[in-house]
């Protein structure tokens, strides 16, 4: 009988809270009779309904001081030592902050879900050595379990409306090269080449791009990779303290190879927007141009242990660098704060030369 009453209240729960998200989204739209919207969320105008995010450690929680920063009271971590770049996203989109699946309950899932778990990857091998993983075809039944929920009790036809208006952020593959391709536990390098493995991770990306759309979804963010061969943990491996073009070879086919996918699916999935972002041309110009962004320090982690900061990233109550703002790395894998919010708002007003084929800003008035 007490699992009996938990399920109905639960159930009850849910209905008020997509119905409230489809009158906030009505709200957006100018409907109701209040076409300037709703004020609600990251301190301004709601843009769109919520924010679905599915990817790896770059957004997703780290559990242990001193990762991420204190929210509401308490320590909510991030792997940065504050925001991630969703988390600016969200701001910036008049979102509150989004709660991670695990974690997701009552009130915190009206506007949105984060999904992304840290070592995870577009294979689902990729990471096997790490407890905890989720890999994204995972992520993406976690939506479906989520959908599913709302769905039996508002109905189809009014979560799809809904859906179809929401920003899915997908950042995904940084993983598949560093926990798996770059690994000596796995053969995948003897198996084929830089191309050949852009060419198997796209196909089964474009797969699972596919399902969420199949589930509703309309208007895709996509963050491409990043200069890894750039980062801490690469440096750390290079006695020269230089980047790794090896590794960063390993970028430009994936991130070519997702563009060629993005215009494919624009122009095969009826109403389907995807844009690129463009990670590894943002890094580029930060790692050129560092001093006049404000950085003073490109080549280690604010907080790890070794060369670089980079042989073993950030430990539980580690002591980090002082002046954390000047890094551009906060570990031996993510980048700082600092970092984050700045492409973030690339991500939402930039131009096509770091957002392709429109900013996250242009997409949310489609």
């Amino acid at each position: 009988m007490v699992n009996i009453f938990f399920r109905i209240i639960f159930s009850f729960l849910l209905v008020m809270l997509l119905l409230l998200l489809l009158m906030n989204d009505k709200v957006a739209l100018g409907q109701d009779g209040d076409p300037v919207g709703s004020t609600q969320g990251g301190g301004g105008r709601e843009m769109v309904p919520a924010l679905f995010i599915f990817g790896d450690s770059l957004i997703d929680n780290a559990n242990y001081y001193p990762y991420g920063i204190d929210f509401n009271g308490g320590p909510t971590g991030r792997f940065s030592n504050g925001y991630t770049m969703v988390d600016e996203i969200a701001e910036l989109l008049g979102l509150p902050l989004i709660p991670a699946y695990s974690e997701a309950s009552g009130a915190q899932v009206l506007h949105g879900v984060n999904y992304a778990s840290a070592t995870t990857g577009i294979l689902d091998i990729t990471g096997r050595n790490f407890v905890g993983r989720v890999p994204f075809d995972q992520q993406i039944r976690n939506f479906q379990n989520t959908l599913d929920q709302v769905t039996d009790n508002l109905g189809a036809s009014d979560v799809s409306n809904a859906i179809a208006r929401c920003i899915f952020f997908v950042g995904m593959g940084s993983n598949d090269n560093l926990n798996n391709y770059l690994r000596p536990n796995y053969n995948t390098k003897n198996q084929y080449n830089a191309q050949q493995y852009a060419d198997l991770l796209v196909s089964e990306y474009s797969r699972q791009l596919t399902t969420l759309y199949n589930l509703g979804e309309r208007k895709f963010v996509l963050a491409g990779l990043g200069r890894m061969g750039c980062i801490p943990s690469i440096l750390a491996q290079n006695q020269m303290d230089r980047c790794s073009e090896e590794v960063n070879q390993l970028v430009m086919p994936f991130n070519a190879n997702v563009k060629t996918m993005i215009n494919n699916l624009n122009a095969n999935l009826p109403g389907a927007r995807f844009t690129f972002i463009d990670i590894a041309r943002m890094f580029e110009d930060l790692l050129t141009n560092y001093r006049s962004y404000g950085f003073s320090v490109i080549d280690r982690g604010c907080c790890g242990i070794g060369r670089n900061g980079g042989q073993i990233t950030c430990l539980p109550f580690q002591t980090p660098c002082a002046n954390r703002e000047q890094y551009v790395f906060w570990d031996a894998f993510h980048p700082t704060e600092a970092v984050n919010i700045m492409f973030g708002r690339k991500a939402l007003y930039g131009d096509q030369s770091v957002v392709y084929p429109m900013n996250i800003q242009q997409l949310t008035s489609l």
